[in-house]
């Protein structure tokens, strides 16, 4: 269970552009915009996904799952993956070595972090 993640970003306008482009087939938003400091939500409307100018020290990555509706939601997130030019760590597939529904695809972000896009339903009832 998630409630929001907190990502600290070296160019915070270069992620903006890169998450709002990319999470756009999930239905996330901006929502709150401090500044330096933003707050993207999903279709609940409640920022659940932070970003926030770097303040200092040596950033490490992160891995962040975003839930998608179906597979061809995460389909969709590749697809802007690649419009973005963002590196591909796993193309879109089933990892059974999770779980035998588990289809997801992994990028980078414009700071280096792992970021997916994850459906569990099978598509066989989708």
């Amino acid at each position: 269970m998630l409630d929001h993640v907190s990502v600290q970003c070296d160019d915070l306008a270069a992620s903006r552009a890169f998450y709002e482009r990319l999470l756009a087939p999930l239905g996330v938003t901006v929502a709150m915009d401090f500044g330096d400091v933003l707050g993207l939500a999903g279709p609940d409307g409640m920022p659940r996904f932070w970003l926030g100018k770097a303040q200092g020290g040596v950033q490490r990555e992160i891995h962040i799952a975003f839930s998608a509706p179906d597979r061809a939601t995460v389909d969709k997130v590749y697809a802007v993956a690649r419009e973005l030019n963002a590196e591909i760590l796993h193309e879109p597939r089933v990892w059974p070595e999770y779980h035998e529904t588990y289809y997801g695809v992994f990028v980078r972000d414009p700071d280096g972090n792992n970021v997916e896009a994850v459906n569990h339903r099978d598509a066989r009832k989708e």
